[in-house]
């Protein structure tokens, strides 16, 4: 009879959860604040019930991994507006024009329309995106050519099929990120806190951003990596760089893999020198098709506005940006957006030579905190970045991403009237939150207890 309540239970929430992503994709607006927060505070704990509940049970949880998704097939995005652009962008190449030389602004002005739905996609990506040269990788472009091919005159249903590209790596990713967890000996139900969390849901599957399939090759590689197959780890790695370019930030990482493991040190840096020029030549013929003496500028100029221009849910940034004022008054980023990537660099350093990376284990942590540093760091910290740490973090004894993954959110208030403008309130108490339970797991909590347990006793 318990079981059977239990069941029902189950099926009850299940039911409630589909209304409530429907509910969501459907006919939610980004300013309607108050609405998302709600209906995410109730999807959250849901998540948390379906992985308490059914641990053991993989099948069902994949299996409403796989439906939440699908309720979403054939929404419009209503949280971000750059799948216009996708859209923009893969029927430019099926024009067989190179979408990295020109600016669909300029295309517009001149009354010059090469694709279908020209106007349209520009009004839908808004004068900002429009105004400024692509910056997504050529595999990236590849998934915007499909969807040109299969929907060239539909803005719907170019939608559809970069969802449904989307949905399919995230099913990849259950299955490989599944098979490092049984290498590692964790509990395989564990790749759910990744696959039925809201936040990947909502932001990749709803609103289309790609992280998904940069994910999927990357978990495909370390895999590989784990397996010792690192010439063909190295060409996935690429792959994923060229979905993304943050993969780009874990390469020092891999040092101590290769060299560190091997009996002869020579051996171990040859392989590793062997590694790297796999990655950067495969990369660098992915962005073959596209070259051209203006796209190294462009795409150059494109990447340099995350450093030199865009502000958004930043942390440590914020304080720097407040003490600049102080002195300066203006334009802060401009100095500040120099000194982050040195940063960057100097602290993946000290892990990638100082900290121990030569087990499984401790190469994905040392990634985890590589990027980690960087988006604490960063000027612009858009949600959907998140989805990395998330998912590296279910391969270690972190936990922090999770709680990042609910309070991000607080982010969106930003979008809550017609003016822009970031609630600092909010975004400061964001941060205090994840550096209060980061603090907590590295200072604090006792090594027996297991961060699942103490959310499941606060659930």
């Amino acid at each position: 009879m318990t079981f059977v309540k239990e069941n029902k239970s189950t099926l009850l929430l299940v039911a409630i959860t589909v209304f409530l992503y429907f509910f969501f994709g459907y006919t939610l607006e980004r300013t309607q604040f108050l609405k998302f927060l709600g209906i995410y505070t109730v999807l959250f704990s849901t998540y948390f019930y379906f992985i308490k509940k059914n641990y053991n049970n993989v099948q069902f949880l994949l299996g409403i991994s796989i439906l939440f998704r699908l309720v979403f097939i054939f929404s419009t995005p209503n949280l971000s507006q750059d799948f216009y652009r996708f859209i923009w962008d893969g029927r430019m190449v099926l024009e067989g024009l190179n979408p990295y030389l020109s600016l669909p602004e300029i295309v517009v002005n001149q009354l010059s329309f090469p694709i279908n739905q020209a106007l349209d996609l520009y009004a839908g990506m808004g004068e900002l995106n429009g105004s400024h040269y692509t910056n997504y990788p050529p595999i990236n472009q590849l998934c915007f050519l499909i969807a040109a091919v299969f929907a060239n005159k539909s803005i719907i249903g170019s939608v559809v099929v970069l969802r449904l590209l989307i949905i399919f790596a995230d099913v990849g990713i259950f299955y490989f990120g599944k098979k490092i967890l049984e290498h590692l000996k964790m509990p395989v139900h564990t790749i759910f806190w990744y696959l039925l969390n809201p936040f990947i849901i909502i932001e990749m599957t709803g609103n289309l951003h790609f992280e998904p399939v940069m994910l999927f090759f990357l978990v495909w590689a370390i895999y590989l990596l784990f397996k010792n197959k690192w010439v063909w780890a190295a060409v996935l790695i690429a792959c994923s760089i060229a979905v993304k370019l943050i993969p780009f930030l874990f390469l020092p990482l891999f040092f101590q893999w290769f060299v560190k493991r091997n009996a002869s040190l020579k051996k171990g840096f040859l392989k590793l020198i062997a590694f790297y020029a796999i990655v950067i030549g495969i990369t660098t013929l992915l962005f073959l098709p596209f070259y051209s003496n203006e796209l190294i500028e462009n795409y150059s100029k494109s990447v340099g506005l995350w450093f030199r221009t865009f502000e958004f849910n930043a942390s440590f940034y914020y304080i720097f940006r407040e003490i600049g004022y102080l002195f300066r008054g203006y334009n802060e980023i401009e100095i500040i957006g120099k000194i982050i990537p040195v940063l960057t660099i100097l602290f993946v350093g000290y892990i990638t030579f100082f900290r121990k990376n030569a087990t499984p284990k401790q190469l994905i942590t040392a990634l985890l905190f590589g990027l980690s540093f960087y988006y604490f760091t960063t000027t612009t910290m858009h949600p959907w970045y998140l989805a990395t740490l998330l998912l590296l973090s279910i391969f270690t004894k972190y936990r922090f991403p999770i709680v990042w993954s609910f309070v991000i959110i607080l982010s969106y208030a930003a979008y809550s009237n017609e003016i822009y403008k970031e609630n600092l309130l909010l975004i400061g108490i964001e941060y205090i939150l994840v550096y209060g339970f980061l603090i907590w797991e590295i200072f604090i909590k006792k090594n027996k207890y297991r961060l699942t347990y103490f959310l499941y006793f606060v659930v």
